[in-house]
């Protein structure tokens, strides 16, 4: 009885999908190989497009699931804010990964961690510029340590548990595809799977999201719960020879 009223509470299948190569990522890949302390951008990291790749990225995970590869597609979408995240939406719907007509609903509880007075800043840049908040997060962890005007890992996964309660109340027993950011998917993990600090922290540690990877959970009625079938998974790109990429989003100091 109690598993058949949890199959009420649950998305039948859930996809957690990380946007595809964004123009940040390559903008930081140069800042770190010339050992800058702030990564070129001229605009918000909201604004932050997909790279060329990023949008080959996305195309690829778009055919994977119009070919039927996961079953049934998504029947809702729920995308971060941020411009990279969205067109990542935008593309796979365009290759027929979904409904040609569905809406792709953004929320702003899937933002990417906000960074604060660390925003642009590399590695070299922290240690230079914020020598205070780099002893402070050696101190707390990247998991408690909030930088001035940020968030901590902490903070996101509190947004994302009310983004759960929503997705719970709105699209029980529905296919349920989410994308967003790095932090995102593995704080996602975090609450889905019950786990803690030192567990999220080595699962990070194995290696960064990729670009367009797909996460996936199902419900599994026995549990009454949401099980992962797989994580990380870069198999739709692989298939059309699309490079997979793991670079970190342009903030990775502040979160990393």
């Amino acid at each position: 009885m109690e598993s058949s009223a949890q199959s009420h509470r649950w998305p039948s299948v859930l996809w957690l999908i990380r946007h595809g190569q964004s123009a940040g990522n390559v903008a930081r890949d140069m800042a770190h190989a010339n050992g800058l302390p702030r990564i070129a951008l001229d605009h918000r990291d909201v604004d932050v497009p997909l790279s060329p790749l990023g949008m080959d990225q996305a195309r690829a995970l778009g055919h994977w699931f119009a070919e039927g590869e996961e079953g049934l597609g998504p029947e809702v979408i729920l995308s971060s804010p941020y411009l990279r995240a969205l067109q990542t939406g935008e593309i796979f719907r365009e290759a027929s990964g979904c409904a040609p007509d569905l809406r792709i609903c953004l929320d702003e509880r899937l933002r990417e961690k906000e960074f604060g007075i660390l925003d642009g800043l590399t590695t070299v840049g922290i240690r230079e510029l914020q020598p205070e908040q780099a002893n402070f997060r050696k101190v707390l962890g990247k998991f408690y340590h909030r930088p001035p005007g940020g968030e901590s890992w902490v903070d996101v996964i509190f947004r994302l548990r009310a983004l759960l309660d929503t997705v719970s109340l709105h699209y029980a027993g529905r296919r349920v595809m989410i994308i967003a950011h790095q932090v995102v998917v593995l704080c996602m993990r975090y609450v889905l799977e019950n786990l803690n600090e030192t567990e999220i922290l080595a699962i990070d540690a194995e290696g960064d999201v990729a670009n367009c990877s797909v996460t996936q959970y199902r419900f599994d009625s026995q549990a009454g719960r949401l099980a992962l079938e797989r994580y990380n998974a870069v198999a739709p790109l692989e298939r059309e020879g699309t490079p997979a990429t793991h670079e970190p989003d342009p903030m990775i100091a502040a979160r990393g």
